[in-house]
């Protein structure tokens, strides 16, 4: 008996195609490794549960070195992926994780928010919000043990530092609960997932890419406002005044064969010219694209993108 081929609806390239009975395959990021000891880096790691009721999950790391009574910044961390693809247990997240935490001495928490299609924006925010929420509320033995909550920040590359941008309106607006606001200390962008309906810098001579992005966006969140919506444009009319941000410092970095390096070239022009009042860097690395670290994790410019984050994390005054 001949098998019927299902057929493709719909191809998002590079990440997943929809088959025409509606049912969606993802092409990359699907791979997964346990957490346990990393001999290179001398890193541990586990899987916790933030939320039994929705399955939100994260990977924490700590140096497996520490001391007891040693305090370590503490890293949110968000993944990329355009908010369809990969997990806190994707290899390639896993090992950027243990060369982040062995490079900076720090506590971190990778977060493994849900994906759309199945879960639509804003359910990724949320999911994460949730878990900035739970960090807070103490449950876990490694950050009450070894975490500086004074020391917090957010870190994401692609869609991971979109989440953290918002993440820092929201925790400034926000007390948990609690009766005072979450102190962020710091923000690490890695090559940020923003974007716009008018083209700048290469996306004015790059078509292909410019729709391809734009199709993205379009596939995750069919706003009425396209790639002009606050959620992926942060000067889009009803985002936020930048100046508002909710942090002390930020680090930005940016690729220079990336598609969207001129969006983060601009969220560190309109920091910097803003009343923000906070302490801004920006890194370019040359010849590279759009998260090469997570690919290349052992090139050279991937460890010097880690150690400026490093420095960054450990050197944001207090």
């Amino acid at each position: 008996m001949e098998i019927m081929k299902k057929q493709v609806s719909l191809e998002l390239f590079p990440w997943l195609v929809v088959h025409s009975d509606g049912t969606l395959e993802r092409l990359v990021g699907n791979e997964i490794c346990p957490p346990g000891l990393d001999q290179e880096t001398k890193v541990l790691s586990k899987d916790i549960i933030i939320d039994p009721k929705t399955g939100l999950a994260a990977r924490i790391y700590r140096p497996d070195t520490i001391q007891p009574g040693q305090k370590l910044p503490l890293v949110l961390y968000f993944h990329g992926g355009a908010f369809v693809i990969a997990s806190a247990s994707f290899p390639n997240y896993h090992t950027s994780l243990n060369k982040l935490v062995g490079q900076a001495n720090i506590i971190a928490i990778s977060v493994d928010y849900r994906l759309a299609p199945e879960h639509p924006l804003p359910m990724a925010y949320e999911d994460s919000w949730n878990a900035l929420q739970a960090i807070q509320a103490g449950n876990e033995p490694w950050i009450n043990d070894y975490a500086d909550l004074d020391r917090f920040f957010l870190v994401g590359d692609s869609a991971g530092a979109n989440i953290s941008h918002h993440l820092a309106f929201r925790s400034k607006q926000s007390d948990l609960g609690t009766g005072h606001t979450v102190k962020i200390k710091g923000i690490g962008m890695i090559h940020p997932y923003f974007w716009g309906t008018e083209p700048i810098g290469l996306e004015v001579t790059d078509e292909a890419r410019k729709q391809m992005v734009d199709g993205w966006w379009k596939f995750v969140c069919p706003s009425d406002k396209g790639s002009d919506d606050p959620l992926i444009n942060p000067f889009a009319d009803g985002s936020p005044e930048i100046d508002g941000l909710g942090c002390e410092g930020v680090m930005i970095t940016v690729a220079e064969k990336d598609i969207l390096s001129e969006r983060g070239k601009m969220y560190y022009e309109r920091l910097v010219k803003s009343k923000w009042g906070g302490k801004a860097e920006i890194m370019e690395t040359k010849g590279k694209d759009h998260v090469f670290h997570i690919f290349e994790p052992d090139c050279d410019e991937a460890t010097e993108m880690l150690r400026r984050l490093a420095l960054f994390i450990n050197q944001v005054e207090t």
